[in-house]
């Protein structure tokens, strides 16, 4: 028989639970597993689905080592006897652990496949996003990117369409996008599909520390090779950089806390430490220019509107440029929308009338206190002075 009438063989006629072979494993199975093989065939006889389905978990997160080879032979010979009876989202996350068991992407792929018709309907499209994004994942491991771009494609329209979407769904698609972003060297969108990945899991839970680890290192990388990003206050704030500490990384902390206060002494400081890093010491033109930027942005948001009228040469003093290099700084900035103003080239100033909103560090939050201080005590010089130099206007008062 051809694998494709295989395939709609296996759609038409659903194979049944092997209660023998729950018998058998209750007697050989290691001591740990045992009362589960022994409670499957009794919740399964009872049709106690949930209760089921929650027993199997069980199962396939146990830390009993014998566990990992038998989630393959539980899920063909148990699982698929009752696939339809239990919800069909967590059908995908038990066939996932399974599927994770095989070490060949393209045997793992092949395993997992056959569910994606049987959970894409009309109710189940949230399921069938995770099974097609867990698809995604392996076509990824194998090299396959534009497969692995396809589904994101896809499953990126069917999830605008739905009204709600549960966050292991989300963690799904937000991984694998960001998988595939880091294979072709994307550093923003492999940023910003990280954090949202983050932000849909428990990294406590969810990663190991290895993972966090790999994943605080790569999201710093792209933080700073990414040409769009020029905040970074969420990355700071995020707990997963506390797992750099006592690693060889514990340097990029620094590095982008440095590019967030603008502050290039700082920068030039740690620039032995790029040697660690080949992609960074290859991109030090980059990041110098950045720093530049960041430091122009900052000179910018600690000044007073008033104030930002600022000469070339002060710009240059602060972002220690030549004069002759202040102007294409000026235009970088204003090109990439991080200042909104003009520049008065004859004059040599920059009139700046917008900066770019980030999320600030205490020291940053300080300096924003003291310049609303400053303001409010002028504002209650010019009511004292208005109120002494017209009377009139508050004697009825």
């Amino acid at each position: 028989m051809s694998s494709s009438n295989s395939a709609s063989a296996a759609l038409t006629v659903r194979p049944t639970a092997d209660l023998q072979y729950l018998q058998s494993q209750a007697t050989s199975a290691s001591s740990s597993l045992r009362p589960l093989y022994a409670r499957f065939p009794q919740l399964y006889e009872k049709k106690l689905w949930y209760q089921l389905t929650v027993a199997v978990e069980e199962f396939l997160n146990s830390k009993d080592s014998d566990a990992g080879t038998l989630r393959i032979d539980l899920y063909d010979k148990f699982v698929r006897g009752f696939s339809d009876k239990i919800n069909q989202g967590r059908l995908v996350g038990i066939a996932v652990k399974a599927a994770r068991q095989l070490s060949d992407p393209a045997a793992a792929n092949a395993f997992l496949s056959p569910l994606l018709p049987i959970v894409d309907t009309p109710s189940t499209q949230e399921a069938h996003v995770r099974a097609v994004m867990e698809c995604a994942h392996f076509h990824l491991l194998q090299g396959q990117l534009q497969a692995t771009k396809d589904s994101m494609d896809k499953c990126s329209k069917i999830l605008d369409s739905l009204d709600a979407v549960d966050t292991e769904t989300h963690a799904a698609y937000y991984r694998v996008s960001g998988d595939y972003y880091k294979a072709k060297a994307d550093y923003a969108p492999y940023y910003r599909s990280s954090l949202l990945y983050l932000a849909c899991v428990d990294i406590h839970m969810d990663l190991t520390l290895e993972e966090r680890v790999e994943r605080a290192h790569d999201l710093s990388i792209s933080a700073l090779l990414g040409d769009t990003i020029y905040n970074f206050g969420e990355l700071l704030l995020h707990p997963i950089l506390g797992d750099l500490e006592s690693t060889p990384h514990a340097y990029l902390a620094s590095l982008l806390n440095a590019f967030n206060s603008g502050s290039i002494g700082h920068f030039e400081s740690l620039l032995p430490k790029l040697h660690n890093e080949t992609i960074l010491k290859q991109n030090e033109p980059f990041l110098r220019q950045k720093i530049c930027l960041m430091a122009l942005i900052e000179s910018i948001f600690k000044r007073a509107n008033d104030q930002r009228t600022l000469p070339f040469d002060t710009i240059a003093q602060e972002t220690r440029l030549p004069s002759s290099e202040v102007e294409h700084l000026v235009m970088k900035a204003l090109s990439l929308k991080l200042i909104k103003g003009t520049l008065d080239q004859h004059a040599q100033l920059a009139h700046v009338t917008w900066v770019q909103p980030r999320v600030l560090d205490k020291a940053q939050i300080k300096a924003l206190q003291e310049r609303l201080d400053a303001w409010c005590q002028r504002v209650s010089q010019t009511a004292e002075f208005v109120k002494t130099e017209t009377p009139e206007l508050f004697a009825s008062a």
